[in-house]
């Protein structure tokens, strides 16, 4: 291998289970080295390193509360460490990921629900960011993650909504910041996919996922891999001018 082409090193956060592990198998199969976090799927996180080094690629599990910005000095220290193992002091690519569900209407949310998703999807994505800024290379990628809601209304996703808006918000504000670094910085907004997220309503729910299909141009709800595809040719050098953009990844959902 080449010093002057050392192998990519993307960081994602939330990637035992979902969105997070498809896309760290796609990044591995692509040829990336990675570095993830899990919050309670230790198992889970344990056959994601089996799976990546099976693809001859290095991977770094470690646990994360993404919603816990009190432990985030201590988590940017493991991965400098891990780093260092590596031989290395940067990573190259930093995909905000991980997230929880909130399913409840104006009327029905408390003051902890609110709380937690803002300390999971904004306080966390905004302090996680700040921290590991030092110890990304000048030249890479930032993808966070949003929702198709934040451009279509659903019943009861009122909070989880107004927090991906506001990380739509963050993303153009974090490109203008960090341009100078030739850091991209975009958002992805994945549509209704077939996965646990939200207790595995469109995955197992047969008449959700038949309404979804039924309102998306492409006929059918979405599934992980539509999405891991994406953000690994968002971290890729042919993306490299695409920047401060929402990229909505939907089948055409409600047009």
């Amino acid at each position: 291998m080449s010093n002057s082409h050392p192998t990519k090193i993307a960081l994602i956060t939330g990637a035992s289970r979902g969105l997070g592990r498809n896309t760290a198998l796609h990044l591995a199969r692509a040829g990336w080295d990675l570095i993830a976090t899990y919050r309670t799927g230790e198992a889970e996180a344990k056959s994601l390193v089996s799976e990546v080094e099976s693809l001859g690629r290095r991977i770094a599990v470690l646990p994360l509360d993404a919603g816990e910005v009190s432990t985030f000095d201590a988590f940017t220290i493991q991965v400098a460490e891990t780093l260092k193992s590596w031989g290395r002091d940067r990573f190259d690519h930093l995909l905000n990921n991980a997230g929880m569900g909130l399913y409840a209407t104006l009327a029905e949310t408390t003051e902890a629900d609110f709380d937690r998703q803002v300390a999971v999807h904004l306080k966390g994505v905004f302090f996680l960011t700040q921290k590991l800024l030092p110890l990304m290379a000048d030249g890479g990628r930032i993808v966070n993650v949003s929702s198709g809601l934040t451009r279509v209304t659903f019943p009861a996703y009122i909070v989880y909504a107004a927090m991906k808006a506001a990380v739509e918000t963050l993303t153009r504000y974090l490109a203008k910041e960090l341009g100078p670094r030739g850091i991209t910085v975009n958002v992805i907004a994945p549509g209704a996919i077939e996965t646990d997220f939200g207790g595995g309503a469109v995955r197992d729910n047969a008449d959700m996922n038949k309404m979804i299909a039924s309102v998306t141009a492409l006929g059918r709800a979405g599934v992980p891999d539509d999405i891991g595809p994406l953000i690994t040719s968002l971290f890729s050098e042919s993306s490299r001018w695409i920047n401060a953009q929402r990229i909505e990844a939907s089948g055409g959902m409600l047009l």
